[in-house]
């Protein structure tokens, strides 16, 4: 098992960068691997957004133009004049559908994580619910072509969530960035090109 190291590089560099959270590097890295169109002027929602370290990175670039909207169980401090925040469970459809998305979103990401148990098996299958949870929200926002980036964690039953993401998009990309912490056991799936289905 790798040293848990709690202030490593990332760590450091996104203090120095006055960057919420090291996660932000992971975003950075997989939407650059995957070559996703421009998000300039684009709107985007974000699950799972707090403390805020992807709503900043997803800030810069959808621009002035853009609107980045983060969903959370807990409260995100502000981030920027193009950021939009909602306390929310994304499972709650009524209180998603008063907040007034736009039809047709271009991205949507999920960094959702389970609280840990310790327990590997209920880790992964909570965390492999998250996904669900995501990919559903995803599906019933997303333009076609549209893409979905999730985090999850390794384990048994993750084949099923990658059939599932599979049956939505015409990629799927698995990716582990550098900024991931040695000896971790999550990854990240990403869906390109949405096959949105009639009615």
């Amino acid at each position: 098992m790798a040293r848990y190291v709690p202030k490593d590089r990332f760590y450091l560099k996104a203090k120095a960068q006055g960057l919420r959270a090291r996660s932000a590097f992971k975003l950075e890295e997989i939407l650059q691997r995957l070559g996703l169109p421009s998000l300039r002027g684009a709107t985007v929602v974000d699950l799972g957004a707090a403390p805020g370290g992807w709503l900043q990175v997803l800030s810069k670039l959808v621009g002035p133009g853009g609107t980045v909207v983060g969903l959370d169980l807990v409260e995100i401090l502000p981030v920027a004049p193009n950021v939009k925040t909602h306390t929310m469970d994304v499972r709650d459809t009524t209180a998603v559908a008063a907040i007034g998305l736009p039809s047709g979103l271009q991205l949507v990401t999920s960094d959702m994580a389970p609280k840990t148990t310790g327990i590997h098996s209920t880790d992964v299958a909570r965390s492999h619910e998250l996904v669900r949870i995501g990919l559903e929200f995803a599906v019933a926002h997303l333009r076609p072509g549209g893409a979905f980036l999730a985090k999850a964690f390794m384990g048994e039953g993750i084949n099923e969530v990658e059939r599932q993401m599979k049956a939505a998009f015409t990629e799927l990309r698995h990716l582990r960035p550098e900024a991931t912490r040695d000896g971790s056991r999550e990854i990240y799936l990403a869906g390109k090109g949405y096959r949105k289905r009639p009615g």
